[in-house]
């Protein structure tokens, strides 16, 4: 768990969608681009997986730095979760899962150093990310 509200993950599957809609997740933000390797499921079938399992996926592929489209999809997941809500944001690794939702919330006022703490937390260095 980055927060009590987000989780970051490596690349998901059609079966994780029904798992994490059972631990409460009512969200889903892929922040990997389709055919970014050989065998990673599409975009569209994990969107009709998570909707299947009764949740939202939001597709903001991320190549290097978010761009600010992914930022802002991302800000606009984080504002729709309320306090109660729960989203799970994956890439490849979560790294740039990582770095996307600290630029969102930067957007939303929270501040870096404490961003980077709980990125580090969770395992991802953000000390290298403009903030």
């Amino acid at each position: 768990m980055l927060t009590s509200q987000v989780f970051l993950s490596g690349q998901l599957t059609v079966e994780d969608m029904t798992s994490f809609a059972g631990l409460g997740f009512s969200r889903v933000v892929n922040h990997r681009p389709d055919d970014e390797e050989p065998g990673q499921p599409h975009a569209s079938t994990l969107a009709q997986a998570a909707l299947a399992a009764g949740m939202i996926m939001v597709h903001a592929p991320v190549r290097g730095l978010p761009q600010p489209e992914a930022v802002e999809a991302t800000r606009q997941v984080l504002d729709a979760l309320g306090s109660h809500g729960k989203a799970v944001m994956f890439c490849r690794s979560g790294m740039r899962s990582a770095t996307a939702w600290a630029m969102a919330e930067r957007l939303r006022g929270v501040d870096a150093a404490d961003l980077r703490e709980a990125a580090a937390g969770a395992g991802y260095d953000l000390s290298r990310v403009p903030l």
